[in-house]
């Protein structure tokens, strides 16, 4: 099997609530976390909510990190996707959790893309079989974009 990324989930509770509040520190801790463990960085948004909380992503050459806050409950949700494997997103979920202070941290790691097989494109067996009456689906069965509405080839 074919794994094409891992897809790290954080449940960061008990943090600091000051820190989760503050837009600079938040931004740089996840730049931090990013940036130490080799993450690419490409761009980045954050946003101060009001009364409170922080939301923020960094677009990362390997796919993104993002985090959510909500200091009133000393609580942020973050996730870390990766597509490659010149960084570890754990090492890099670990990092941020300490950098908010959580003393309940829940770190889940999934799988993403599982496949069997690389596809080929162009040439190559069929993606996905004709059905009956030899129309293929909206993907297009020999691999190429299929025409407005359908049609024969």
């Amino acid at each position: 099997m074919t794994v094409l990324g891992y897809h790290v989930l954080l449940e960061l509770r008990d943090c600091n609530p000051t820190l989760l509040n503050d837009l600079g520190y938040i931004r740089q801790a996840m730049l931090t976390a990013a940036l130490d463990v080799g993450a690419t960085v490409v761009g980045e948004s954050f946003h101060r909510f009001s009364p409170q909380g922080v939301t923020g992503i960094l677009a990362i050459a390997e796919s993104h990190i993002s985090i959510h806050t909500w200091p009133e409950y000393g609580y942020a949700a973050a996730d870390i996707f990766s597509c490659g494997a010149s960084f570890l997103p754990r090492e890099a979920a670990q990092r941020l959790a300490a950098q908010l202070e959580s003393r309940d941290p829940e770190i889940k790691e999934i799988e993403r893309g599982l496949l069997p097989q690389r596809v080929k494109v162009g040439g190559g067996p069929p993606l996905n079989p004709p059905p009956q009456g030899g129309k293929g689906d909206a993907l297009g069965w020999e691999g190429k974009a299929m025409p407005p509405g359908g049609g024969e080839r």
